[in-house]
């Protein structure tokens, strides 16, 4: 395991890259600072390229909240900053319905410095109401994908798609790369990311798990199950401790798709 060492010279080298001022290639780094630079080099993916990724913060019996719902302390304070630093480095997150009624989260950036990316909900039948904080008017691009033809809030972008039992995962990143979003998080819940994953549409998956036992609970993924464990998926996986969590950086199917900068390759490469 790996000690990634997110420093703010670190922090401000990477956010620099993303923007496409620096490279991540060049410097004195000590050994945490080149796996941290391995770790968020990798998110950014080349001009021209998509790239999608889901992050699950979870307990080590891997559940994500409570049964009656809790789920504020799931993530340590390193794995929260890990989310908002993932949050910086996509042009937009996507989260479904059950997950914004359940959480009203923000899904901004508030922990670490970096700009707040674009936030998406997948709301079918329009069930989340306007005023929901990831609605709120604060600069950052709001978009709803819903089925049914619901009035938003003056400046919430509404993209319709039809649904069998689920919007398409597919239609609705060919759908946001049209609207000029190519690098997506999903953020959740658990059957949200799951949909994306049996679609093949994710490059990478991370998974930061923080050292509690819940003993019930949702979990974090509730993907299709196997029947022998050699049908199972096994991502070539690296892991990095990052203080009060421990982080799983999956590759997934999708990983051709997204081309990343020859910076992070190189990071890569420091890493052995």
């Amino acid at each position: 395991m790996q000690t990634a060492d997110v420093t703010p010279k670190v922090w401000d080298r990477i956010l620099a890259a993303r923007a496409g001022r620096s490279c991540l290639c060049c410097g004195d780094w000590a050994v945490g600072e080149r796996a941290a630079i391995a770790l968020y080099g990798s998110m950014i993916a080349a001009p021209g390229t998509s790239h999608v990724v889901a992050q699950i913060g979870q307990s080590l019996d891997g559940r994500v909240a409570t049964v009656t719902g809790d789920a504020a302390d799931v993530s340590g304070p390193d794995g929260l900053a890990h989310l908002h630093r993932m949050r910086a480095l996509v042009d937009a997150v996507i989260v479904g319905v059950k997950t914004a009624l359940q959480d009203d989260p923000r899904l901004t950036v508030r922990l670490v410095p970096g700009p707040n990316p674009a936030r998406v909900v997948i709301d079918p039948s329009g069930r989340l109401p306007n005023n929901a904080r990831l609605f709120a008017d604060d600069g950052a691009r709001r978009i709803a994908i819903q089925e049914v033809d619901k009035p938003r809030a003056p400046g919430v972008e509404v993209i319709r798609l039809p649904r069998k039992d689920w919007i398409s995962p597919t239609a609705i990143v060919t759908a946001l790369r049209k609207a000029g979003l190519e690098h997506l998080m999903v953020e959740g819940g658990a059957i949200t990311i799951a949909q994306f994953i049996e679609a093949g549409l994710l490059s990478r998956l991370h998974v930061a798990v923080s050292p509690l036992l819940i003993g019930a609970g949702p979990q974090g993924l509730t993907i299709q199950p196997v029947t022998k464990l050699s049908q199972a998926r096994r991502p070539e996986t690296q892991i990095y401790g990052l203080g009060s969590d421990v982080l799983f950086d999956c590759l997934m199917g999708a990983r051709a798709q997204a081309r990343i900068w020859p910076h992070a390759e190189q990071a890569a490469v420091w890493q052995g």
